[in-house]
């Protein structure tokens, strides 16, 4: 059945709900199934590495680790066409629709045990999202990796589709990150072609990357690396910095740069976070 979604409902607070532990000798991790699958809290050696569920990060957009599908950033105005068809997607932040559908929906437990667990979601076919599908996430640890895998499936219906991670790590005191290319951004903010050399920051912007990017603080240092091409990082805020491996550019669906996947078929992506 159809909700109504608020032009600013990915701002909504989101409670993190009963959490999984998982973890592996240093590296603590925090499941938490019915706040959008996300990861709730990760430690290493007693450090902690994501901005948690508090009075002033409580929104859904706010605070851990989502999966991002069955796209990843903003829609632009929640509109777009596929195979002949046009559709609009609600609003949830501002006029645009961002981040999927995952983002505040409960997802299902089907493994855990004390160093992995495994999600499924079962996507709507509603007017959130027309298409119906599918989705799994597998989270692993070992004594010092963390390594996510997300595969979104589509169901009797072809469709469209971007994946992606969107962690919000406390302030770092040093970001290594070396893109190639970077997306220019319109005057709603949205991505846009072609690609141009990446400007300095701070940045809020989508780009081609294909090294690992390595976060400095309290002592340690994290290296993240995917098989996705492409990055946003979000640095702007003062306490946090956000770094989100994506198949895909924000508006993908628009910009012809989305995966089409038929009946039955999946895309799948991994995130590797190592200290």
């Amino acid at each position: 059945m159809a909700r109504d979604v608020a032009p600013d409902g990915a701002r909504r607070p989101l409670a993190p709900g009963p959490l999984l532990r998982i973890g592996h000798g240093a590296l603590a991790v925090d499941v938490a199934p019915q706040a959008g699958g996300r990861l709730a809290r990760i430690a290493f050696d007693g450090v902690e590495w994501l901005v948690g569920h508090d009075a002033g990060n409580a929104a859904a957009i706010a605070w851990g680790s989502f999966p991002m599908l069955p796209w990843a950033g903003r829609v632009r105005q929640g509109r777009f066409d596929f195979r002949g068809e046009s559709h609009r997607l609600p609003a949830n932040l501002g006029a645009h629709a961002i981040h999927g559908v995952a983002l505040d929906l409960p997802w299902q437990v089907e493994e855990h045990a004390p160093a992995h667990a495994a999600l499924s979601l079962q996507l709507p076919q509603d007017a959130r999202w027309p298409f119906g599908g599918s989705a799994r996430q597998r989270i692993e640890a070992d004594e010092r990796r963390l390594r996510l895998t997300l595969t979104l499936t589509a169901g009797e219906r072809a469709m469209p589709a971007t994946i992606g991670w969107h962690p919000w790590f406390p302030k770092p005191d040093q970001l290594d990150f070396r893109p190639s290319r970077y997306y220019p951004r319109d005057a709603e903010g949205i991505a846009h072609l072609p690609p141009a050399d990446p400007p300095p920051g701070p940045w809020d912007d989508c780009f081609v990357n294909r090294e690992p990017v390595l976060l400095r603080r309290a002592g340690q240092c994290l290296r993240l690396a995917s098989d996705c091409d492409h990055w946003v990082v979000y640095d702007e805020p003062a306490h946090a910095t956000c770094v989100e491996p994506q198949s895909g550019p924000p508006d993908a669906f628009n910009l012809g740069l989305a995966r089409n996947l038929e009946p039955g078929e999946s895309l799948s992506a991994w995130f590797l976070l190592a200290w």
